[in-house]
């Protein structure tokens, strides 16, 4: 069995998973392939896998799927699986440091610095006793709402899959859900429902002019509207880990927007998450093994 690991892993993880086959990195070698292990840069669409003849498991490391077209890898009878709890932890620090960084005015107090410029009588907000809204309560919204009211923060959330969280007050609608809101962490998947779903229409709906995270996924947010809504003061601050392509084109909006933090899609990256990542696939491919589904 010939294991392809098209992105990057934890670099211990080929030696481990030597003990289920031939492990290699050479993406010719597709077609070969009974296992494939992504990230989010393999994109596995309808014509990838038809390259790959031999396919029986796609496991993607990370939370999401939508990198995998896994409709017609059912078609295909191909398993594909997750590690949906690995990258909890690293991801939910990510979005609370970006959150920390706007109030505590971190990117303008060192671009001052750098500049020459003492911004001494620029003040500074809490996070304590503020509202915040997450979009989507799943494991890694559930750890960011758990460092949230360590801070003392009050929390909400809305999620329609959801009927109860230990961390956030659950709201009916998305609307009620950001109202109060004065930040906006994002988690949620793309689809067809969610994709543009933070618009300008949805924002308008805040009293606070809020700070909007993103660690989800790009396309949940209209782009264009996000812009001249930082121009309006409809929202304070936009911070962001995720973009519609990795690297951002040129042209994307946000690029060069004004109150906008970007760091390079590194929410997943910790040293110690790639590890976890690691084990969860192997332990996926021993139980599949086992079972004899491969």
């Amino acid at each position: 069995m010939l294991i392809l690991i098209s992105d990057a892993f934890d670099a211990d993880l080929p030696k481990r998973l030597e003990a289920f086959g031939e492990v290699t990195a050479d993406k010719g070698r597709l077609e070969e392939a009974a296992v494939v292990l992504v990230r989010s840069k393999t994109k596995c669409t309808k014509e990838y896998i038809d390259h790959a003849p031999n396919l029986k498991v796609i496991i993607r490391g990370g939370v999401g799927i939508d990198n995998i077209d896994s409709a017609y890898a059912a078609e295909k009878k191909i398993i594909v699986r997750n590690t949906p709890k690995s990258s909890s932890i690293a991801v939910a620090e990510l979005a609370f440091a970006l959150m920390l960084s706007a109030p505590n005015n971190l990117i303008e107090y060192h671009n001052g610095m750098r500049e020459g410029n003492w911004l001494k009588n620029k003040k500074r907000t809490e996070l304590y006793g503020k509202t915040l809204c997450l979009l989507g309560c799943g494991n890694i919204a559930t750890e960011v709402g758990k460092r949230a009211r360590a801070f003392g923060m009050e929390v909400v959330a809305y999620d329609k899959y959801v009927t109860h969280s230990d961390v956030a007050n659950l709201k009916p609608t998305i609307e009620e859900a950001v109202k109060d809101a004065h930040y906006i962490s994002l988690h949620l998947p793309l689809t067809d429902e969610t994709r543009g779903m933070v618009n300008r229409s949805l924002l308008e709906h805040c009293t606070h002019c809020p700070v909007v995270i993103n660690t989800g996924r790009a396309l949940c947010v209209d782009a264009e509207e996000m812009k001249a809504m930082l121009e309006d003061g409809t929202v304070c601050w936009y911070a962001t880990d995720v973009y519609p392509n990795d690297p951002p084109s040129p042209d994307y909006p946000l690029l060069k927007a004004e109150r906008v933090t970007l760091v390079p899609h590194v929410g997943a990256n910790s040293e110690e998450n790639l590890a976890r990542i690691g084990q969860e696939t192997y332990e996926i491919l021993d139980e599949l093994i086992k079972g004899g589904l491969i």
